[in-house]
């Protein structure tokens, strides 16, 4: 019994008219998603960084080499406005990971560029997080993870 079970007890005896069930599911989605997050958080503080500033870092990453791609890019790969964008590059040249360069195709724009601290700082994050991800998911048996992902890519594609 966890606390969502007791959650449920609660309800079920003050409205057993209530069908709670997707309270449940939800409620333990919403209660994994912390746990998980927190976890993910602990490993990028140890490298310097947040979830947020790993994401711009992994971005550029996965652009390939020259690491290079444009704000309007960056912000294309996330759902943060502008302005939080900018905070966050600003951020992350202060700390000597990402440089702004001109951009060749635009004389008044620029790009965003790791730097070869970045890149190094990203790759080494990328490596831990992988790893920490397999622990986190290291309770369930890996057809259990491959039912869970089928569940959930079905559920996620009903709002995407």
């Amino acid at each position: 019994m966890d606390r969502v079970d007791r959650i449920l007890a609660q309800w079920h005896r003050e409205r057993p008219d209530l069908d709670v069930s997707a309270m449940g599911l939800l409620g333990r989605l919403g209660r994994l998603s912390t746990h998980i997050g927190r976890e993910i958080e602990k490993t990028f503080a140890e490298r310097g960084l947040s979830s947020s500033s790993f994401d711009v870092l992994a971005t550029l990453r996965r652009s390939g080499p020259p690491y290079r791609l444009s704000p309007g890019d960056l912000l294309a790969t996330t759902m943060v406005s502008s302005g939080t964008m900018t905070n966050r590059i600003d951020q992350l040249e202060k700390a000597g990971l990402v440089e702004r360069l001109d951009n060749p195709d635009d004389r008044r724009g620029v790009i965003i560029a790791l730097t070869d601290e970045g890149l190094k700082r990203v790759d080494e994050a990328a490596t831990a997080h992988v790893a920490n991800q397999h622990r986190v998911v290291s309770e369930l048996s890996p057809e259990e993870r491959a039912n869970l992902d089928a569940l959930l890519r079905k559920y996620l594609a009903a709002f995407e």
